[in-house]
């Protein structure tokens, strides 16, 4: 018994040995590991992405598209209306579904780049929380503009939503483009008067729509009072800018403009203002009770030749920011 318990005393006493020399030994290898390792950095933060440098031509692109952002709010707003007053439908619901697509795929591009667009990435937080503020509010209405573009009409609801929402919607785009056009002033130096030009001759473009929008929904019966105050107020905004952008207006910080070619655009724009001005300022007469289906096709008919000529005025103005 004694002798058995002694043998095993000696295996147990070889075990240990070997245990502790197995430790030591690896725990040498851990600190000249240590050791030959470089020197970890005071602070684990991690490196800031590189600043992405923007030049005066992209910024002239991110203004123009920015800005046609506004007034996409609008002109879908505008082609779900007229489906609803069952004006030119087919042709409404393809451009209401082309516009869809065109305003989530710029939206993306404002905020990741799109190289088709000419559009670099935003790296500014504050303006790409802007972004996603815009894409949350227009995934509220996204639902009932596909809804119209697929071949329905919308309830009665939707069409509430969409009068309450629309506006709200284009306030926060509008918020984007100015932070955009705060931004550029640092690259533009000395043309900085040319990001409030372009910023405004965009608008106009939103004007456009924003007013047959509100015409449609006149016609329509909806929220009259509102919308009849709004569209006065759009038509007395429209017109003060136009002619700002031709002869100054200091109030708009617009300087005038002394391109040949563009001073001739606004004169077409101009000529199409005209015949337009004057269906709407009827429809924003509070003395007049109901709109003709006549004048609602005037407006149908006239509001895009009067979009596609100041749109054109706008690539003028982007032409000049090199």
């Amino acid at each position: 018994m004694f002798n058995y318990m002694f043998s095993g005393g000696k295996a147990l006493t070889f075990v240990l040995y070997t245990f502790i020399a197995l430790s030591v030994f690896f725990t040498s290898l851990e600190i000249r590991a240590q050791e030959a390792a470089p020197a970890a950095p005071a602070s684990e933060a991690p490196a800031e992405p590189p600043k992405i440098e923007i030049s005066a031509k992209e910024y002239g692109v991110i203004l123009n598209l920015s800005g046609k952002q506004r007034m996409l709010t609008q002109k879908m707003s505008k082609e779900t209306l007229l489906v609803v007053a069952s004006i030119n439908e087919d042709e409404n619901r393809t451009n209401l579904k082309k516009n869809i697509d065109l305003f989530i795929k710029t939206l993306a591009g404002l905020k990741y780049g799109d190289s088709a667009f000419g559009l670099p990435a935003t790296d500014n937080d504050r303006i790409r929380k802007q972004l996603d503020k815009v894409k949350s509010q227009f995934d509220e209405l996204a639902p009932i503009f596909t809804k119209v573009a697929n071949g329905e009409k919308p309830s009665t609801d939707e069409l509430n939503l969409l009068k309450d929402k629309n506006v709200p919607l284009l306030v926060s785009m509008n918020k984007a483009v100015k932070m955009y056009e705060r931004k550029s002033k640092k690259v533009l130096g000395g043309d900085a008067s040319l990001n409030v030009i372009i910023n405004l001759a965009g608008k106009q473009r939103m004007l456009t729509q924003k007013m047959s929008k509100e015409f449609l929904f006149i016609k329509l019966g909806i929220a009259l009072e509102d919308n009849k105050m709004a569209l006065r107020e759009t038509v007395a905004l429209f017109d003060k800018t136009l002619t700002g952008l031709e002869k100054g207006d200091s109030d708009l910080d617009l300087p005038p403009t002394t391109d040949a070619g563009i001073t001739a655009q606004l004169h077409i724009v101009q000529g199409l203002w005209g015949p337009f001005k004057s269906v709407v300022e009827k429809a924003a007469d509070v003395s007049v009770t109901e709109i003709s289906l006549d004048d609602a096709k005037k407006v149908a008919e006239l509001n895009l030749p009067l979009l596609k000529n100041m749109n054109k005025a706008v690539k003028m103005y982007e032409g000049l920011a090199k």
